[in-house]
């Protein structure tokens, strides 16, 4: 699973810098939710503060991945947060229809994400 991470700071939003997960892969389904979940808990098991999972390269994402999303959302250490960006409109359509929006922030880009927050 080919996920990548930067911190970007913004001193505007306080001292932890935004940890950006760029997701390098066009569909996040159940032949890779395992991988996404494992790579996820490596990236993530140090967060503090805003995670931010840019998800503009992806294309498709079924039930499953969706599930994958979650559970990487439920297994941040304590006091971060996982926020989405950059959604295709057949991804943003999944988020949406589960009702999945009232979870998570879901921001236009990882600029606003990152320099504006929620």
């Amino acid at each position: 699973m080919n996920l990548t991470a930067e911190q970007v700071q913004d001193t505007s939003a306080g001292p932890d810098p935004c940890l950006v997960i760029h997701v390098r892969e066009p569909r996040i389904d159940a032949a890779v939710a395992i991988r996404f979940k494992d790579r996820m808990r490596e990236l993530t098991d140090q967060a503090r503060g805003r995670v931010v999972l840019d998800l503009g390269e992806v294309e498709f994402i079924d039930s499953s991945g969706l599930g994958a999303i979650v559970s990487a959302m439920k297994q941040l250490p304590e006091g971060a947060k996982l926020e989405l960006a950059d959604l295709m409109p057949n991804v943003d359509r999944v988020f949406r229809l589960t009702r999945m929006d009232t979870v998570f922030a879901i921001h236009g880009s990882v600029e606003t994400a990152c320099h504006h927050g929620c």
